[in-house]
């Protein structure tokens, strides 16, 4: 199997899973259960995306700046400041570990 006949492949069964999600009664998709799963598994699923981008390095686990960084960030949402001020002091908390030589 060449890569581009299991890249069609790929893009073909999520064609079809897309085409099924539409076959889906709502009256399935409107029960309470279903409702709270899907929220939850959206949170976990960006959660899991923000644990690799901020630990993951290859097949590694790396604490570097990013951490610190990304606690500022969740604290400084904690206190619902502006997704800018959010951004611009997790990247000024990286920079600043990254130039004392703290953190790689």
């Amino acid at each position: 199997m060449s890569i581009w006949s299991a890249i069609l492949l790929a893009a073909v069964i999520c064609l079809a899973l897309k085409a099924a999600g539409y076959l889906v009664p709502p009256a399935v998709l409107e029960a309470p259960r279903p409702a709270r799963i899907s929220d939850l598994l959206t949170v976990a699923l960006l959660a899991a995306l923000v644990a690799v981008q901020a630990l993951g390095d290859g097949q590694a686990v790396v604490v570097d700046a990013r951490v610190p960084a990304l606690l500022v960030a969740a604290g400084l949402l904690w206190l619902r400041q502006s997704f800018l001020v959010v951004v611009v002091a997790a990247a000024v908390v990286a920079a600043l570990l990254r130039l004392s030589g703290l953190a790689s």
